[in-house]
């Protein structure tokens, strides 16, 4: 008699990833890490998904309804393609979701968690909309709260790097309230987008029982165990008494993505075509969970490689680490589960090469910006390093880590009468590969060792040129991720696990695979790229600090000496 064959049942994940502009979705088995399904939503409100004011260039919201329609179609669509593709596959047996967004990205809600740009009295009110990321008309609160805190609580700056940004939590909560007291009065509360989404999944959206990301809170919003949560109300008083009020309505207590914040409501269910009851992790930023997606773990640096950087990486909790001075944040528990998250990162990167070619490179290098783009990378391939002469500094957008300034901007030395656009965008390259070296530094100067760079994002997966650039500057060898979609494939890792019947350190060993390219450092061009840092060095204390008194004299000297060096 034959013995019944056992079948193993499939594990399927759902990571969800709101970016700037659209959600995807990533369906994945987390035992083979095979991708079945990817589907992007473009959000259709305003200019690319963001609503902006012609009168101030600083406004950038967001439409929450785009959030939900975009839900539906990511999900239904991913659900379809598994169909397609294997007529095997039984939505039954997606074991959770998971959910990163952009941050700080938050959003005003009444008693109910209704977001008030879903209400008619507010739908023409743009400060009643969804506060995006990018929205830097806070820059005024932003200075407010870092001047009153270095006086006064110089521990809530530590955390956060030495300076509050605008991009965050409470300086957009107290600048609606400075501008719009109806829309601040009428919210009884404020949720962070990858908060509000798992809620609303859950059917936990009341403003009192929404389960908080320790990632979105750490950074964003100055909370720490070590004073209790979020800024004591004696601090948000001193800024308004109307912020020590709104405490009460917040939350004190903020959980890792490994937690659930509960599990899928049977509307939902049936809404999405899955099975009610399902776990939803708490959600988080995205590129905590790109890194995550990318095999992070402790000793790994992850570069999300993009329009900017975001580089994140791990320490155990169980070793004694300070604050760093010049990062983004700190915070136990953002990345992964035990570990202590660093977030730094650049505010331009690719953005600088974007603008570079669209404004200042002549149509000799082609017609378009793609053909502009490969012809400059196959000059620049033929150079050596510090044969242009040139020397940039990478701060177009002002810079994030490590000196946590928005008014620098970006130089270029060392121009001759000889020098071509190839010849500049090598420097710029290389300027951003010295600014990724400067905060690896920084890093490795607070105890935080770095083994090895594994990097995701488009420009890592289209650029060699550049790639080489940066194993040469960086002395490290670096690879690259594999999945295209590694801030989902995150976000899915934590939909597995947060039901407690797999690890994320299987499900990454399952799913976070590297492509087959490795980029290793070349000794002689490390060599040269040490001298150039040097001068780099000199550059960025010199023009980003206020207590350098070095004389500059021996700069472009230093540069034409290399540049005939390498000329031969």
């Amino acid at each position: 008699m034959d013995s019944p064959i056992s079948m193993a049942m499939s594990r399927y994940a759902l990571g969800l990833d709101y970016g700037t502009n659209s959600c995807r979705s990533l369906l994945v088995d987390i035992d083979s890490g095979k991708e079945l399904g990817s589907v992007v939503f473009p959000y259709p409100s305003g200019n690319l998904g963001i609503l902006t004011d012609p009168a101030d260039p600083n406004v950038a919201r967001q439409n929450p309804q785009d959030y939900l329609d975009g839900m539906v179609e990511i999900i239904t669509g991913a659900l379809a393609q598994a169909r397609k593709s294997n007529p095997d596959f039984d939505a039954a047996d997606v074991m959770g979701i998971g959910i990163d967004t952009t941050g700080s990205t938050v959003i005003p809600v009444d008693e109910a968690g209704i977001p008030l740009a879903l209400k008619d009295d507010f739908k023409d009110n743009l400060n009643a909309y969804v506060w995006l990321w990018k929205d830097h008309t806070a820059h005024q609160e932003a200075a407010d709260i870092t001047g009153k805190a270095s006086k006064d609580r110089p521990q809530y700056l530590a955390k956060c790097g030495g300076t509050y940004s605008s991009e965050w939590w409470w300086s957009k909560i107290w600048h609606c309230l400075r501008v719009d007291r109806g829309v601040f009065e009428a919210a009884y509360s404020w949720v962070e987008h990858c908060d509000w989404l798992p809620a609303v999944l859950t059917g936990n959206d009341k403003p009192s029982e929404v389960k908080r990301s320790v990632c979105a809170a750490g950074h964003k919003a100055i909370y720490s165990e070590e004073w209790g949560g979020l800024p004591d109300k004696e601090f948000l008083e001193s800024l308004d008494p109307a912020l020590a009020d709104l405490r009460d309505r917040l939350y004190n207590h903020a959980d890792t993505s490994l937690e659930q914040a509960g599990s899928l409501t049977l509307e939902w269910a049936n809404r999405l075509g899955l099975s009610a009851g399902i776990p939803v992790a708490v959600g988080a930023f995205d590129a905590h969970h790109g890194a995550v997606g990318s095999g992070g773990k402790a000793g790994t640096l992850v570069k999300i490689l993009g329009t900017s950087t975001c580089d994140i990486t791990v320490v155990p909790n169980s070793e004694r680490l300070g604050n760093v001075p010049g990062v983004c944040g700190v915070v136990d528990g953002s990345v992964l589960p035990g570990h202590y998250g660093i977030e730094a990162g650049q505010s331009a990167v690719g953005d600088i090469f974007l603008w570079f070619v669209n404004h200042l490179v002549p149509d000799s290098y082609g017609a378009t910006q793609d053909e502009k783009f490969i012809e400059m990378e196959k000059r620049t391939r033929e150079q050596k390093p510090g044969e242009t002469g040139l020397m940039a500094l990478d701060w177009n957008n002002g810079n994030r880590t490590i000196l946590t300034d928005v008014r620098l901007s970006g130089m270029i030395l060392g121009q001759t009468l000889h020098t071509e656009a190839h010849e500049i965008y090598r420097a710029l390259i290389e300027a951003t590969a010295f600014g990724a070296l400067t905060i690896i530094n920084r890093m490795e100067e607070y105890g935080i060792k770095i083994d090895e760079v594994v990097n995701t994002g488009g420009l890592a997966v289209k650029n060699d040129t550049l790639m080489q650039i940066y194993a040469d500057i960086l002395g490290r060898p670096l690879r690259v991720a594999a999945s295209d979609q590694t801030c989902a494939l995150g976000a899915a890792i934590f939909g597995a696990a947060c039901g407690g019947e797999v690890s994320i350190a299987e499900i990454q060993a399952n799913c976070c695979k590297m492509r087959d390219v490795e980029y290793t450092p070349i000794p002689e061009n490390e060599v040269v790229y040490s001298e150039l840092y040097r001068i780099y060095k000199t550059l960025h204390d010199a023009f980003g600090t206020a207590d350098w008194s070095e004389s500059l004299g021996h700069v472009m000297k230093d540069l034409i000496n290399i540049r005939q060096q390498q000329r031969g």
